[in-house]
């Protein structure tokens, strides 16, 4: 994928699908690199007739990194988090937000339909109330408002530990797949049990760009930094769409709710049986939302140019 020069970095972008069609913009979670974004999904997108941007986020991927010697402290930043206290981080969902709109108008998009999963979801939310020129319409997948309220804010204590868990060698891409393979099985769709191979060949893909723990430590840190949305989020004027599955380890169902409750207009789609990932067999449903979700934005915006 090129390299895209943003907000004083470079990313990793794929950019796809014919110049002069809708923009939708991809945003992914912690940790993961572009490619962690299913083909299927990305496929159902373009067949839609969507152009469809994805990126590495700073710190994953082949994106810029931050070069420091010394680890955070995640124990003591999420007990300070729990506390309400400040919680301090060499950058912010607000960074990352600006990540995202520099990306953007680099690429020459005025506009985009924006699409985040998880800590994606969180830098989306962001970009469209910091920025709400640069999004046409929003979708919030799988995540969070920052509401600290335990019951909102976490997940099952197996799920956390299992994203918390550090591989043992992040230089062996067939290691590296196998703990992704061990973190998915506890965070995955309990409706939707994977087909062990294709899950295998994804997350392959996922491992072969790369994994960085300092980086993935960082962007927690930067979620906690960022503390409690919520007045943020009331400032939303994007039409809104969040989609959470019923069945999220990681970040529960309250999560999605608190979501919806807090964006103005906001439209909630649950699945049941899903948890923190796209399995194939919710792909074509979710595409769908979201197409239809771009779509009808694209419709009220026609009317209102037309009026």
């Amino acid at each position: 994928m090129p390299h895209v020069a943003a907000n004083g970095l470079t990313f990793d972008v794929e950019d796809i699908g014919e110049p002069g069609a809708p923009v939708v913009l991809l945003i992914m979670g912690l940790g993961m690199p572009a490619a962690a974004w299913p083909v299927g999904l990305v496929e159902h997108l373009l067949n839609a007739g969507l152009r469809v941007i994805r990126f590495d986020n700073r710190d994953s991927g082949h994106s810029a990194k931050l070069r420091m010697t010394r680890l955070p402290n995640l124990q003591w930043a999420i007990a300070r988090a729990l506390m309400r206290l400040p919680v301090h981080a060499p950058y912010t969902l607000d960074d990352m937000a600006a990540d995202a709109d520099a990306l953007l108008a680099a690429l020459g998009v005025e506009r985009a339909h924006v699409v985040g999963a998880s800590m994606g979801g969180m830098i989306a939310q962001v970009l469209a109330a910091r920025y709400p020129q640069r999004v046409r319409s929003l979708t919030s997948i799988m995540s969070s408002t920052g509401n600290p309220s335990p019951r909102i804010a976490f997940g099952s204590h197996r799920a956390l530990r299992a994203i918390l868990l550090r591989p043992k060698n992040v230089d062996d891409v067939a290691q590296l797949t196998d703990h992704l393979m061990r973190v998915f099985s506890v965070i995955g769709s309990p409706g939707f049990p994977p087909d062990l191979v294709a899950q295998r060949e994804h997350l392959e893909r996922v491992a072969r760009r790369g994994y960085y723990p300092a980086g993935s430590a960082r962007q927690l840190l930067a979620i906690l930094a960022s503390g409690d949305r919520r007045p943020l989020l009331a400032r939303i004027e994007a039409p809104t769409l969040v989609i959470h599955g019923r069945d999220d380890p990681l970040v529960p169902l309250a999560a999605g709710i608190d979501t919806a409750d807090n964006i103005r207009g906001a439209q909630l789609k649950v699945i049941p049986g899903m948890g923190h990932d796209f399995p194939p067999a919710l792909q074509p449903e979710i595409a769908a939302l979201i197409v239809a979700h771009a779509r009808s934005t694209e419709l009220v915006v026609e009317a209102r140019a037309t009026a």
